[in-house]
């Protein structure tokens, strides 16, 4: 190696007072760690008042990070009939739905916590926290192509111990890990500041608009306090309910065009980056495909969501900011103008939860069902706007909390990706 070629062993960002500190040791995890599997835990093993507590696998891929340090589970099932956590362990999926989803890691940073079944158990002198960021940087894709199985992906102890890593003196681990748990924390709390927002966003909704049976919201702004009580009616009454179209494969995939052509995947997209606004899609149509297909874009204006399958439990809802093209597998509503405004059928709307009124073994609503699913709405058009302001105004600060925490997460994985050495130099 020249003195101008970088080590494969040396990270591309470093600590100053570990740059002179040579490269780092490479090993096969099997000769620095021992791996073993965890036992029992199912999920009727889990009580609220369990006397020991503990983590089952599914559970890495909805609750916990690089770091758990407290449980969220337990049970009562005798300590003799389970494996219990050493301060520092690190748990890696056994199997998972997905070669992606197995690869990821924890550092059970308590002893005492019971490991359930289908979980690989590395047992070394490394810091556990260490262990586990390093799994969970770009090296997961190299565990990710060792798992086996298509319909399940498991990943075996076999498999884990020659897996190579780099590592640095334990100094250098613990700053590295303190840095990233730092960054968690940040994350985390911003996190919890973002659910406040939701959950407060989700009480002042069931405050402003009438419970069920009821024609009167909890919460009513002062000026409308007199005024009489809402209409009840049906979605056909102040709003049309638009269909979607089949989309051929052979149309798919232009980047650009003068439609948007939006499916259930472009809705989530959105949401997750906090809009409540759709302006971008994975695929575009022009005028000519259009008349082909013989279909009919949406208006701006028009609150779309999905009216099939699962993603129905979700109740994602974006507004269209252009005319586009919807997807058979979503439907829309466009508020009558005499009767609502599309910003405040977007709120109202988002208060009906659509798969109380699905049917069928794969869940679905068609447009005679949307039309008449029961609404509750203010007459007065100034009340609706006051309703439709003040929980936009909430939005936007939901939207901001998501951006920082975007941001951070972003900023994360940046530095998983300059901590440690790359995952190609390990192999050389």
């Amino acid at each position: 190696m020249t003195a101008n070629t970088p080590s494969p062993l040396v990270p591309t960002l470093r600590f100053p007072e570990f740059h002179n500190m040579g490269d780092w040791k490479r090993d096969q995890i099997g000769s620095i760690a021992s791996i073993s599997k965890g036992k029992g835990v199912s999920k009727a093993d889990i009580a609220k008042s369990g006397l020991t507590p503990c983590i089952r696998y599914a559970e890495l891929y909805t609750h916990y990070g690089e770091e758990i340090r407290e449980a969220l589970s337990r049970t009562n099932v005798p300590p003799e009939d389970l494996v219990l956590s050493q301060a520092g362990d690190v748990i890696v999926p056994a199997s998972g739905e997905t070669r992606a989803d197995i690869a990821r890691a924890a550092c059970v940073v308590p002893a005492g916590v019971a490991l359930g079944g289908d979980l690989n158990i590395l047992r070394s002198d490394l810091s556990g926290r260490f262990l586990s960021y390093l799994l969970n940087s770009p090296l997961r894709y190299t565990i990710a192509r060792l798992a086996q199985g298509d319909t399940v992906a498991h990943l075996y102890p076999g498999q884990l111990s020659k897996v190579t890593i780099t590592y640095p003196l334990p100094a250098e681990q613990q700053k590295i890990a303190n840095c990233l748990g730092s960054l968690d924390d940040l994350i985390a709390a911003e996190g919890q500041k973002l659910e406040a927002l939701r959950q407060h966003k989700q009480g002042l909704m069931q405050r402003l608009f009438p419970q069920p049976g009821e024609t009167v919201p909890q919460l009513r702004f002062r000026e409308f306090r007199n005024a009489s009580d809402w209409k009840t009616g049906h979605c056909r009454d102040i709003a049309r309910v638009l269909s979607g179209y089949g989309f051929p494969d052979k149309f798919q995939g232009n980047k650009k065009g003068q439609y948007p052509f939006y499916k259930v995947s472009d809705i989530s997209q959105a949401i997750e980056k906090g809009q409540r606004y759709i302006s971008e899609a994975n695929h575009y149509i022009d005028s000519d495909v259009l008349n082909e297909i013989r279909g009919k874009p949406v208006p701006a204006g028009t609150v779309i969501f999905a009216k099939i399958g699962e993603a129905i439990r979700s109740n994602r809802r974006v507004i269209t900011t252009k005319p586009a093209m919807i997807d058979n597998n979503t439907a829309g509503v466009k508020a009558i103008k005499a009767k609502s405004s599309d910003e405040f059928l977007f709120y109202l709307w988002s208060n009906v939860s659509l798969i109380d009124h699905a049917g069928g073994v794969v869940p679905a609503v068609s447009k005679s069902t949307l039309e008449m699913v029961p609404v509750c709405y203010p007459s007065d058009p100034e009340e609706q706007q006051h309703i439709a302001d003040c929980l936009s105004t909430l939005d936007t600060r939901i939207a901001a909390q998501m951006a920082r925490l975007y941001t951070l997460r972003t900023h994360k994985q940046g530095l998983l990706q300059q901590l440690f050495p790359s995952p190609e130099g390990n192999e050389q």
